[in-house]
């Protein structure tokens, strides 16, 4: 929402089909970061043979910094160039060099993922417009009570919320500008609201 010479704030809501990949891809791949963050809704465990120790951490480096460039690309940029993952078209690129065994686990499971995610990416089109202009709404007036609590404008900010299927109701930071909202909570506008307040007083 600009305004000429004020503060402004811009918030982008969507469920983008990279998250919505890479988490499904933890999930089964069984990696636990970020710990903080709810497992997916539905979705089963690892479905591959477990590995050793050290095979399992290397995978789950590569992974969280994968994850870091999917989230938030811009504070995230890659050391070396990246390369598309044919069996993703599009939606996967992956450093050219150190992330060879994440690159070699995923491609088994393209099949799953992409349908899961195609699913996932559906259901919050339809969940999102069945609630038209709502989304403004939402945020607008969390922020216009934040400014009567504080007794001023809000400070500028940028907040990417994606909105996931996530086995529990909440709100959780997976960058710093970027939070991920359970699609049960974002559907719900008075509890919404609730757990989005202490975000917009933490930034605004």
């Amino acid at each position: 929402m600009p305004g000429g010479g004020v503060p402004s704030w811009m918030i982008h809501e969507d469920a983008r089909v990279p998250v919505l990949l890479a988490l499904w891809l933890r999930q089964t791949l069984g990696i636990a970061s970020p710990t903080e963050l709810p497992r997916l809704r539905g979705v089963p465990g690892p479905s591959q043979a477990a590995r050793d120790v050290d095979g399992h951490d290397l995978l789950e480096r590569q992974w969280r910094d994968w994850w870091a460039m999917t989230v938030e690309p811009e504070a995230h940029p890659s050391p070396v160039p990246l390369q598309l993952v044919d069996e993703y078209g599009l939606w996967v690129a992956l450093p050219v060099t150190g992330a060879d065994e994440l690159a070699a686990a995923i491609r088994p499971l393209r099949q799953s993922a992409m349908a899961w995610t195609d699913w996932a990416r559906n259901t919050y089109e339809s969940a999102s417009t069945a609630r038209p202009a709502d989304s403004y709404r939402a945020y607008a007036g969390t922020i216009a009570e934040h400014e009567r609590e504080v007794g001023r404008r809000a400070h500028s900010f940028e907040l990417n919320v994606e909105v996931l299927p996530l086995a529990e109701r909440g709100v959780w930071w997976i960058g710093s500008l970027t939070i991920a909202v359970t699609d049960a909570l974002r559907s719900d506008p008075a509890a919404f609201d609730r757990a989005i307040h202490p975000i917009i007083a933490e930034i605004a």
